[in-house]
């Protein structure tokens, strides 16, 4: 029996963006910001494009990743988004993964697993903003807010150690 090959659907008729070119996307719509220790924030989205990969992510689930701060920080729009020759696998956790104006966080982590993709997205997310050394240079009360907010999230999330 053949195996029946599905590609990912984009919008319009245009080919996918390649990694490269959502990468470039993402590095130019971010480049004039910094994180909260004073980095060019490209170097978060990296990490978690690489976290992505690392954890066995396909081509879609890492393009999620360079561009799951973008519509969140409004350096990309939604309309941008809609328009965008991109998966709808990669739409739909961009979208999930990006934290709406006063939303709760139990509300925040239903839609990120519901959507399929995005608790592996959002996985790598929490992993790096957690990671010590960026903590550490924060101020000390910064630092515990943070890793109290990062700790909530994953256990909504259900991950663990291994996640």
């Amino acid at each position: 029996m053949q195996q029946e090959r599905r590609t990912p659907r984009t919008s319009a008729s245009a080919p996918a963006m390649s990694l490269a070119e959502v990468e470039a996307v993402a590095r130019a719509a971010h480049a004039l910001q910094t994180d909260k220790a004073g980095r060019p924030y490209v170097e978060h989205l990296r990490a978690v494009a690489e976290g992505v990969r690392a954890r066995g992510g396909a081509d879609e689930l890492v393009a999620a990743a360079w561009l799951h701060d973008s519509v969140e920080d409004g350096v990309l729009s939604e309309a941008w988004l809609d328009a965008a020759p991109l998966s709808q696998v990669t739409k739909d956790i961009v979208r999930a993964v990006s934290k709406r104006p006063g939303e709760e966080p139990e509300a925040y982590a239903r839609r990120i697993l519901a959507t399929p993709g995005a608790r592996l997205v959002k996985a790598a997310d929490l992993a790096h903003n957690a990671d010590p050394d960026r903590l550490a240079a924060l101020d000390a009360p910064t630092a515990e807010r943070l890793t109290r907010k990062y700790a909530t999230m994953r256990r909504y999330l259900g991950l663990t150690a291994d996640d």
